[in-house]
């Protein structure tokens, strides 16, 4: 039985690597084995960052909520606490949207926040 080669499959790998890192500087998009490791660390980048991202954009929305709070005499933990203890469901990213667009709809929300708050601590 003849030797079989790898030739044709070889081929096509390395043109699959090759068109997957074109873009990339240098020698990353020229020679098969440095685009692979490219490639690579580009998919762990990419897989660590779309986590990271809605880590980000939690702390964004966080961030603008305190600002808004403070603005209103109210710090964010008593915001949120007595956001939630007045039943108000909805989550940091609709609250910050409120916040900015609709800044007399938040103020109704926060005050709705702060008597719950008080109403809990006057009760301990």
């Amino acid at each position: 039985m003849p030797r079989t080669r790898k030739g044709a499959a070889r081929n096509k790998a390395r043109k699959r690597i090759l068109r997957e890192a074109r873009g990339y500087y240098g020698t990353k998009s020229r020679h098969k084995q440095q685009a692979k490791n490219a490639l690579t660390r580009a998919g762990v980048f990419a897989r660590r960052d779309r986590r990271a991202r809605k880590r980000d954009f939690r702390r964004l929305w966080i961030t603008r909520l305190s600002a808004a709070c403070r603005m209103r005499g109210l710090r964010y933990s008593q915001f949120i606490n007595g956001a939630q203890l007045a039943g108000i469901l909805l989550n940091r990213k609709m609250l910050s949207q409120i916040a900015i667009e609709d800044p007399k709809a938040f103020d109704q929300i926060s005050e709705l926040a702060k008597a719950s708050s008080t109403a809990t601590v006057a009760i301990a």
